[in-house]
Order: structure tokens, then C-alpha cells, then sequence
């Protein structure tokens, strides 16, 4: 997995979207990241362990090709508005929902 700067992130993923637009998804994942690289042992907690700053992880990946970052929380709302910009432009290759079942199920009498 390659931890890239915000920036960098936002154009990688835009040539991860662009490469599997006709055939592929992209899986985007968000979680809290508290700046640990390792696990901590069961037996011997390290307790009193407090992040200074709170942080997201973003990963995203094609299936053969894994990407992330790290966002602060002073500049989550900036990276918010871009990556939600990104996803507004490319969200061209969805499929249209099939609206026959819901008229199906309506019809039906209880």
C-alpha cells in the first residue's frame, strides 16, 4: 500500500476512477487512525495512550492497486469538499436503478 500526501491522493484516485470506469469498481474505505503502526499486545496494553491530533485513513483500491492518506481533522473539510467534488465527476458510470420490482410489489393485494 502506497501512503500518498492529500493532493496526491486526490489524483491518484481521479486515474484509479478513470481506469475502471467502464469495467471495475474502486472500493474507498475511511476509518479513525490514531497513528499506531503496530498492534498492541494483549498482555501488555499500553494504557494512557492519547493522540494529540485526531486523524482519518483513507484507502482506496482497484483490486490490484492500493492507495492512502492520512487526513488531520484541521484539514478534513478541505479534503472533504475535494474528494466530494471528485466523486460528483465521476460518478458517470453508474447503472441505472431497475424500477420494475418496486411497481411488482405495489400491485400486489394484501
Amino acid at each position: 500500500m502506497v501512503l500518498l500526501e492529500s493532493e496526491q491522493f486526490l489524483t491518484e484516485l481521479t486515474r484509479l476512477f478513470q481506469k475502471c470506469q467502464m469495467s471495475g469498481s474502486v472500493f474507498i474505505t475511511l476509518k479513525k487512525y490514531d497513528g499506531q503502526t503496530r498492534s498492541i499486545p494483549k498482555k501488555g496494553s499500553v494504557e494512557g495512550f492519547e493522540p494529540a491530533d485526531n486523524k482519518c485513513l483513507w484507502r482506496a483500491m482497484d483490486g490490484k492497486r492500493k492507495i492512502s492518506t492520512v487526513v488531520s481533522s484541521t484539514e478534513v473539510s478541505k479534503f472533504q469538499m475535494a474528494y466530494s467534488n471528485l466523486l460528483g465527476a465521476d460518478m458517470d458510470g453508474l447503472k441505472k436503478r431497475d424500477k420494475k420490482n418496486k411497481s411488482k410489489k405495489a400491485k400486489t393485494p394484501q
